[in-house]
């Protein structure tokens, strides 16, 4: 007699996505995703979409961002790109204000450049703060009355694990990370009287193709041998995280940091 695959093998061995969770609360819902035209951005795109999410993501990366949108061309829902600048605050409550309301902001975007203290000036300084830290708590203001006006919704910002593990080459990074980290406490205790969740993501080392850039084959050993989990962290990994803290299963989750960094810190 022919063996018939248990359904406990075939979810083994079944695609991830085919695996992954369904959220009902997030069909229908309007997504804002900050920096989403690569790496972990482009994941948070591709989970929201295939989720039934009205899936709104801007970045400065106008090729990169085109070919997520062609690649998710057969999404249920079409996703929408918008070429943006988050340093230039004007433009930026300028577009969240035009969706006339929106129910999850990710505040993904950011940039890690490599530097030591003696390059630091008042200039950078301020540049990195703007890339790094400020456009979250702009963008978040102007999220809040639409939110507001929908009964409520999620803000998800990202911090770092750099900062908690004081890694080399990113003061100013670390110190944007962890200002993140202050601002979600702050900003949860504000507005979770209008129903509106305030939460960060931290992850590990994630392997996309910028991070890819710093790193050596030896340096990525080094990295998994130091966590509990001896694999990699992918994009999707983070997504997954992502979508459950923006979903009403985490309607319970505000003001605190949620770490997907296979144990590593």
């Amino acid at each position: 007699m022919k063996d018939v695959p248990s359904r406990a093998t075939e979810a083994r061995t079944a695609p991830a996505a085919a695996r992954s969770a369904v959220y009902p609360s997030l069909a229908g819902k309007r997504v804002v995703i900050t920096g989403g035209g690569s790496g972990i951005g482009a994941a948070l795109v591709e989970a929201f979409a295939r989720q039934g999410a009205e899936t709104i993501f801007v970045d400065i990366l106008e090729q990169e961002s085109a070919a997520l949108v062609e690649r998710m061309k057969d999404a249920s829902i079409k996703i929408v790109f918008h070429p943006l600048d988050l340093t230039n605050l004007t433009a930026l409550e300028t577009f969240i204000r035009s969706l006339g309301g929106i129910d999850v902001l990710v505040n993904n975007a950011g940039n890690d450049d490599r530097h030591t203290l003696q390059d630091i000036t008042p200039a950078y300084w301020d540049e990195r703060m703007a890339v790094n830290l400020r456009h979250m708590l702009f963008a978040a203001k102007a999220a809040v009355p639409g939110m507001k006006a929908r009964g409520g919704g999620a803000i998800i910002n990202f911090g770092s694990i750099s900062w908690h593990l004081g890694l080399p080459g990113l003061l100013l990074y670390e110190t944007a990370k962890a200002g993140i980290e202050g601002m979600t406490r702050g900003l949860a205790r504000e507005l979770g009287a209008d129903n509106i969740r305030v939460t960060a993501v931290v992850p590990g080392n994630v392997k996309t193709p910028r991070q890819m850039k710093w790193y050596t084959p030896e340096g990525e050993a080094g990295i998994v041998d130091q966590q509990c989990l001896k694999v990699r962290i992918t994009p999707e990994h983070v997504a997954s995280l992502v979508l459950f803290l923006a979903s009403d299963d985490g309607r319970m989750c505000t003001g605190h940091e949620y770490w997907i960094d296979a144990g590593w810190g």
